[in-house]
């Protein structure tokens, strides 16, 4: 909840430094389109509703930084989170003069706070004063753009969108400089006629020297005040260490022989990042990737806190299970558990968005296809490498279509072989039937990818299709970012050897009773075996049928 009011109130003072922006990028055509469009600005930031979003905004947010500050258990932080983090200090120091020479100024002093004022200012101080006015648009608008990209790099449409963004970004702060240095330079062209800047600062009720030395004495109270927070914050850091020790010690054991142990109050993330133990975060630990997730387990796993409503609806969106959690947003109790990363270091935003519940490994019922081309080595012999490659993706997209058209998955190519999955997000039966649906799509996908080939082949490819249907140990596996979800065991194993069959029968379909039974499906034509498979116990019933265009269509 806390990150969320802090991201909501950026996007309000995001959308005031916009607005402020594109009133200075007027500067471009003249003073008094610039002044004029000052109005519109004026009308919509200084009425009531306005102040009151804008300034509850602003307190929010620099609230909940020095309390994410406090927070923190660890300082040890990404090039980018020091960049922001950096950025935002520097905006008080940069800021505070202009916000009081405008604002406060306004309110207090009577002045009337518009371009000419705040021109004239520059144009009579030092160069010093130039360079903080116009460094502050920098720092703030780098400021919200890293904040931005954290908050919404995860989102589906975010990479589509980047390029507009990233224009975005650029010509935003550029108009508003073009048009605040035009300006200036103008101004500073009138302020030589004689009399100009005292009938602007007549004009503008401008201080006296007093005035002016109260303004400046707010400005640097202001940043006092700032330093004694973020001093506050820094103190109050150990001392929260000291008394969270008394509550005892937190253990994490990763496995590999490696253990994490610390005060209790650290988040997972925070004691591995301590550890030195690579930790995936593509968030930066705001509980809004997933790529943090862990698996924690151990004799004091009973005493871990709920997940908040935030964290839950995270885990949801993966399918995660109810022994894995968010790394950044659990911080256990005093006890001992045991920690296994579900994701690698290397993790990136794609992960973060992978919705498949069985990802994290589960045993389900699935039917499993295999397919191999028959003969394609004496096909591909005295052809050039292009032409193989050429034929090769041919096959693999008529395949592929099909497999997808019947609601299956493909698993993996294999040279020139296929293993495609049934029933990730379907019912054993309608699993079975779309396996059955998929050896008929790709026959008929062959006969037709020989008809285009024709020309080029000096004999129609053939293809060999196992099917058999069974429980199978489902999961994400692999090693960083070759990983993908697959399946194991018997069923598998069975599938495949079935398909090397279709070469002993010399047909083109072998497919288990099994898989027909739960279908609800009889092949009265095909020719019925026992055959024994290696690594099996007993004998298998098998229906072999020399052309799998016979199946009935099964598309529902």
């Amino acid at each position: 909840m806390i990150g969320r009011l802090r991201l909501w109130s950026g996007y309000v003072l995001l959308a005031y430094v916009t607005t402020h922006l594109l009133n200075h990028a007027l500067g471009l055509v003249s003073l008094r389109v610039l002044e004029a469009g000052r109005h519109w600005f004026v009308f919509v930031w200084q009425s009531l509703p306005g102040q009151t979003i804008l300034y509850g905004s602003l307190l929010l947010h620099l609230s909940l930084a020095f309390w994410a500050l406090f927070r923190r258990r660890t300082l040890m932080l990404s090039r980018w989170e020091w960049t922001q983090l950096g950025l935002g200090a520097l905006i008080i120091p940069f800021g505070a003069l202009h916000v009081v020479g405008t604002r406060i100024a306004h309110d207090y002093f009577g002045v009337q706070s518009g371009y000419p004022w705040v021109l004239g200012s520059l144009v009579v101080g030092t160069w010093l004063g130039i360079v903080r006015q116009f460094g502050l648009v920098l720092l703030v608008w780098i400021h919200a753009c890293i904040g931005i990209h954290f908050a919404w790099r995860l989102k589906p449409w975010y990479r589509t969108w980047l390029p507009f963004l990233y224009a975005v970004a650029l010509l935003v702060p550029a108009a508003g400089l073009g048009g605040a240095a035009i300006a200036l330079r103008d101004f500073a062209e009138l302020a030589q006629r004689p009399g100009f800047l005292r009938s602007v600062f007549e004009q503008a009720h401008a201080p006296g020297a007093a005035g002016a030395a109260s303004l400046h004495a707010i400005s640097n109270t202001l940043m006092g005040v700032a330093i004694v927070l973020l001093l506050a914050c820094l103190v109050a850091r150990p001392l929260r260490d000291f008394w969270e020790r008394r509550a005892g010690a937190v253990v994490l054991a990763y496995g590999d022989r490696r253990t994490a142990s610390a005060p209790t109050g650290l988040s997972i993330l925070e004691m591995s990042r301590i550890a030195g133990i690579p930790h995936a975060s593509v968030c930066g630990g705001r509980g809004r990737c997933s790529t943090c997730r862990v698996r924690i387990r151990g004799p004091d796993r009973a005493l871990l806190p709920p997940a908040s409503p935030e964290e839950q609806k995270v885990l949801a969106r993966v399918g995660a299970p109810d022994d894995v959690r968010l790394a950044c947003q659990l911080r256990p109790p005093p006890g001992r558990y045991r920690i296994t990363l579900l994701l690698p270091a290397s993790a990136g935003p794609v992960e973060a968005y992978r919705r498949q519940p069985q990802a994290h490994g589960g045993e389900r019922y699935v039917a499993i296809l295999f397919a191999d081309m028959r003969g394609f080595t004496s096909i591909s012999e005295g052809r050039l490498p292009y032409d193989v490659v050429f034929i090769l993706n041919r096959y693999f997209r008529a395949t592929g279509q099909a497999v997808q058209a019947a609601g299956g998955r493909i698993d993996k190519f294999i040279g020139d072989g296929v293993m495609a999955i049934f029933g990730l997000d379907a019912e054993p039966q309608a699993a079975c039937r779309q396996a059955l649906d998929a050896a008929r799509r790709m026959a008929v996908a062959l006969d037709d990818l020989n008809e285009a080939l024709s020309g080029d082949l000096d004999q129609p490819l053939r293809i060999g299709i196992g099917l058999h249907a069974g429980s199978a140990i489902v999961g994400e596996m692999g090693f960083e970012r070759t990983s993908s979800l697959t399946a194991i065991g018997d069923t598998v194993n069975t599938a495949s050897r079935l398909e090397a069959l279709t070469k002993d029968f010399d047909v083109e379909l072998v497919v288990s009773q099994d898989l027909l039974d739960r279908a609800g499906m009889d092949l009265p034509t095909a020719a019925r075996h026992d055959v024994e498979i290696r690594g099996r116990q007993g004998k298998l019933t098998v229906c072999a049928m020399t052309h799998a265009t016979d199946l009935t269509s099964l598309s529902s």
